[in-house]
């Protein structure tokens, strides 16, 4: 807790540099805005709203729920051309196809995960399950991601998320697919369902849990207060999950996301996002080394005005952090159930 060490994490095949005693040290840097609390409930020019038109010239339903539609302006498209052949191995370039939706958790702008209620995150997990699915079938990844917050890049103050499919793994997945494989392989043991039986007996880096699940701020933990979100039995996919597991998961991330809110009295900023075995052409491969979880990443450190800046020897040499994950997840388990606000 007081000295510097490195610790590895199996996962990515890396190592995190941890530098506990730097919390300490004085801060003259950057402060960034709290994030705004008068948020309108509805707003006819934000495009995510019911009933607004958005960029293409589309207008949304009145929708009461969830709400999938095309990405406007996606990264990835289906119909791409092959690009042209390298002529050289220093200069490889591949096809890249797909396609991009977002999904709105809820009509109301004004409100986030942790303010909503047990059936509506319920009825998201749901439709995250169901975009798996049907995009699942014929793309080899699907990647469900939350940019909460203006400080991790989210555009637009309004409950929602985004879903990437793609023709190829990520680097992300690919790294995780090799990992895992070799882990199942040496110890005949999926890796992350053996590290959440050893977090639960642990316990100091456990954060919340409950019979289907369990969040901890893991062992290799980069970002301050990043957390992973485990489930107990194993399982692959999310469209995998039982009724009860769907119903334990929106309860969970309901408890985590209201610590972090309460962790410093604001509407707390992340990216997260779900990884699961791939799918498509791998749907009738042996993925058993594959363990479904979640990634949290949030960006804050001291206060709601103060981030951790990945810079210098993180892009350089590193991941390095300034307090030991038990130091956080300590101080996310103290932190009370019910919301500030």
């Amino acid at each position: 807790a007081e000295h510097q060490h490195a610790r590895y994490n199996p996962l990515r095949d890396d190592w995190v540099l941890v530098s506990a005693h730097r919390v300490k040290r004085p801060w003259q840097g950057q402060l960034e805005k709290p994030p705004p609390e008068d948020v309108p409930r509805w707003d006819p020019n934000n495009p995510l709203c019911p009933g607004a038109t958005r960029a293409n010239g589309e207008v949304n339903p009145q929708y009461e729920s969830t709400f999938v539609f095309p990405n406007d302006f996606p990264a990835l498209q289906p119909d791409a051309p092959e690009p042209d052949d390298s002529d050289h191995p220093l200069f490889q370039v591949a096809p890249a196809r797909g396609v991009c939706k977002v999904m709105c958790f809820h009509p109301w702008s004004d409100l986030t995960l942790p303010l909503m209620s047990l059936p509506e995150i319920r009825a998201v997990i749901d439709a995250w399950a169901e975009l798996a699915t049907e995009l699942g079938a014929s793309y080899p990844w699907v990647q469900i991601f939350e940019n909460k917050g203006a400080m991790m890049g989210c555009s637009n103050p309004h409950p929602h998320c985004q879903v990437w499919a793609s023709s190829f793994l990520p680097n992300e997945a690919c790294l995780e697919d090799r990992t895992q494989r070799q882990h199942l392989s040496q110890h005949g043991v999926p890796m992350l369902l053996e590290y959440a039986e050893q977090e639960a007996r642990r316990k100091e880096r456990l954060v919340v849990e409950n019979p289907d699940w369990l969040v901890v701020v893991p062992y290799w933990a980069t970002w301050p207060y990043q957390t992973l979100l485990l489930p107990r039995r194993h399982v692959c996919r999310l469209q995998d999950l039982s009724d009860s597991e769907r119903d334990n998961l929106a309860s969970i991330m309901q408890r985590l996301l209201i610590k972090y809110d309460n962790l410093f009295e604001v509407s707390f900023p992340y990216s997260m996002g779900w990884h699961g075995a791939p799918t498509g052409p791998h749907l009738e491969e042996d993925c058993r080394h594959w363990q479904l979880h979640a990634h949290y990443y949030p960006p804050l450190l001291r206060s709601a005005t103060v981030r951790k800046f990945m810079v210098g020897y993180e892009m350089l040499a590193q991941a390095q952090r300034d307090l030991t994950p038990e130091q956080a997840a300590e101080r996310l388990r103290s932190l009370p159930e019910v919301h500030y606000k």
